[in-house]
């Protein structure tokens, strides 16, 4: 065994001072919207990973995959929130690296990063606001179904489904919607700075493009996958340790005595994960 084979199998990392280290972390799936089987991208799902990774001294970096078609922009907004405080704090740059899908909130999450790559083939921007849904008013009336809605307070029931849409309700919506557009703006804005080759009206019209193309427009720093580029960094003896989330096993887990009342609402969370995967055509 050479000295260098002992040295990688015998010395502890944390012995290995001019050994760089790089933690990993993925954020992987529809962000705010899970099922029994896959749970939500969260703030509260992720905190504890991410402190994880961050935790220890001397890294070189934390890099972060993102496999994301969006979802929550609140939540979007804290996971980027948390993962600057602690690279602030800790004083540990990150690099971000897009995979399949970093898209409206998933590309939030990556603007984390102080510097993003992406597969050539990735799927990456999105950068806007949408609220999708179906209106049943013909429907329920042809299946003899009467609706009955009691409220205090006349707007409490805007946008209901089972009702014919009103033009103020439609207003308030767009209102909204151009608020947390403006904030996920500022945001890409503060975050990529210079660094943005397009014009707004492209860069922000809720388009997006390979990531190829994103990188011509400012979006991502380079072109590359993880371990390629770490190595390139860092050298060829960089050690890269993916901290996971704490697993647990059981009936409640894998999604055993879910309660009736539950199960449409899965449903519709299952749905709408596979509606967001599926405007990326995937």
């Amino acid at each position: 065994m050479d000295s260098n084979a002992f040295f990688e199998k015998f010395i502890p990392l944390r012995l290995r001072r001019s050994v760089p280290v790089v933690n990993h972390v993925r954020l992987d799936g529809a962000i705010g919207i899970g099922t029994p089987l896959r749970p939500a991208l969260t703030l509260k799902s992720v905190n504890d990973t991410l402190q994880r990774a961050f935790r220890r001294k001397g890294l070189a970096a934390v890099a972060i995959s993102i496999n994301s078609p969006g979802g929550s922009p609140v939540q979007s907004a804290l996971i980027h929130a948390r993962i600057r405080e602690l690279s602030d704090e800790k004083k540990v740059p990150v690099m971000v690296f897009c995979e399949d899908v970093a898209a409206s909130g998933g590309y939030w999450l990556a603007c984390a990063g102080d510097e993003i790559y992406a597969d050539e083939s990735s799927v990456v921007g999105s950068i806007g606001v949408i609220s999708a849904g179906f209106g049943f008013v013909d429907a329920i009336g042809k299946l003899g179904i009467e609706r009955r809605v009691h409220t205090a307070g006349e707007n409490k029931s805007m946008l209901d489904p089972f009702k014919p849409e009103r033009a103020e309700d439609i207003e308030h919506l767009l209102s909204l919607q151009a608020d947390v557009h403006h904030a996920f703006r500022a945001l890409v804005k503060s975050r990529r700075g210079d660094r943005l080759k397009a014009d707004d009206g492209d860069i922000f019209s809720g388009a997006f493009w390979s990531g190829r193309q994103a990188l011509g427009k400012g979006l991502v720093d380079g072109l590359g996958h993880m371990h390629q580029v770490l190595k390139s960094r860092f050298g060829d003896k960089l050690v890269v340790r993916t901290v996971s989330p704490a697993q647990g096993w059981g009936f409640k887990r894998l999604g055993f005595g879910a309660q009736v009342a539950d199960i449409a609402g899965n449903t519709m969370d299952a749905l709408e994960t596979r509606a967001l995967w599926s405007r990326f055509g995937l």
